[in-house]
């Protein structure tokens, strides 16, 4: 049974279903039902020379032929009992006959849809990974550690927001890679790796449009994803990219992520996740630490704060400006930023021990450790603090 297989083909059988009819919100239910089906089947499947009538019946043949008939079929079921009983049986008689799926390839406009605009960020994360990723409601919840309950009405009242919505009407891409970016940064937890769910989905957005920012975010998501297995100790305390084993980082998944990358820039259309992956890349190239080009890594930051005038850009370009230029032009460019800006402090902190202002630096650090964001930030903070107050000590 393979489970990759299934959820690859979900976003192209659920557009076939949307374009015979079926409504978004029914269609989905019907598909994630064909899906528990194939499950529970497909291990068990006869071989090709078995009594299965036809290739659109079998799935070791046509396995997405087999998941549109046994979905189209679960969605009438489920609608014959509706209150619009004479349109579900002209539905009825409109069943297409056996045969090879549809060659259309929807995927592209159900990512539109799941990242509609009238969605909240939360609801168009779980129905893109529920829609286009396949995963079950289940799998959601334990990744976003919610309620299965919780997640389930969360994704119901997302398809009903969006059952209104044309199933052909253009959509946002800008809107679809700030969905899949928002996945990627959740990383891992309960069973499912949501960073390599997100990787897996930019290659299939990128497959199905081509658009240069879909190329510079899957090159981002490649490179940080390369460096995933050394950002933490056994221990799981933080490990900061300077004291990274960088001989522990994939050089496939750098090398891959690299020449997208270069594919993208040279379309001369630069947006701001091409900008980020080049500051990625840019790191991944360093042999060490000390021989990263903080010089243009600086420029690349210009660039994506020209992009975006984002506050947290500034706050990241403060600490290359620090590492470019030393750690005086580094304060005097975090002098212009706002001090509640989330890891001001932290920045703050790094560059004044970075000045020799050890005492400074150690009190930023414990302030930095009461307003971090999670519990291992807190103790690498924490343990900064420690170490300069120790050295002080002396």
């Amino acid at each position: 049974m393979n489970e990759a297989l299934l959820r690859s083909l979900t976003p192209s059988v659920l557009g076939i279903l949307v374009r015979r009819g079926a409504d978004f919100a029914a269609a989905e239910d019907a598909v994630q039902d064909a899906l528990v089906e194939a499950l529970r089947v497909w291990p068990a499947a006869p071989s090709p020379s078995s009594e299965f009538r036809s290739s659109r019946e079998d799935p070791i043949r046509d396995p997405k032929g087999w998941l549109v008939t046994v979905a189209w079929r679960k969605f009438l079921d489920a609608t014959r009992a509706d209150a619009a009983r004479r349109r579900r049986e002209d539905l009825v008689d409109e069943e297409p006959p056996p045969g090879p799926a549809p060659a259309v390839d929807d995927t592209l406009q159900l990512y539109f849809l799941c990242a509609h605009p009238s969605l909240t960020p939360s609801s168009a994360v779980a129905l893109t990974l529920r829609a286009v990723g396949g995963l079950t409601t289940r799998q959601i919840a334990h990744a976003y550690l919610v309620p299965e309950a919780t997640m389930a009405q969360r994704i119901s009242r997302a398809k009903r927001t969006v059952s209104g919505v044309r199933f052909d009407q253009p959509g946002d891409v800008a809107t679809v890679l700030r969905v899949l970016y928002l996945v990627f940064n959740e990383g891992y937890s309960g069973e499912v790796d949501l960073a390599a769910e997100a990787i897996r989905l930019t290659r299939q957005l990128a497959a199905a449009i081509d658009h240069p920012e879909v190329a510079g975010l899957l090159a981002l998501m490649l490179l940080h994803h390369a460096r995933r297995a050394t950002r933490t100790a056994p221990d799981g305390s933080l490990v900061p990219l300077a004291e990274q084993d960088r001989g522990r980082w994939d050089t496939e998944a750098i090398a891959e992520g690299v020449e997208i990358l270069q594919g993208a820039l040279a379309r001369d259309r630069l947006g701001e996740y091409q900008a980020q992956a080049a500051i990625a890349a840019l790191h991944a190239d360093a042999p060490t630490a000390e021989e990263t080009d903080w010089v243009q890594i600086v420029e690349w930051y210009d660039e994506l704060a020209r992009l975006t005038d984002s506050p947290v850009v500034r706050l990241n370009r403060a600490v290359a400006v620090g590492e470019a230029d030393g750690p005086r032009a580094g304060l005097a460019a975090l002098a212009s930023l706002n001090d509640t800006l989330p890891r001001h402090t932290a920045v703050a902190a790094y560059l004044h021990e970075r000045d020799g202002d050890l005492t400074t630096a150690a009190r930023l650090y414990a302030e930095a450790a009461h307003k971090a964001p999670n519990l291992a930030e807190r103790d690498y903070l924490t343990r900064q603090a420690a170490r300069l107050n120790a050295r002080l000590s002396r």
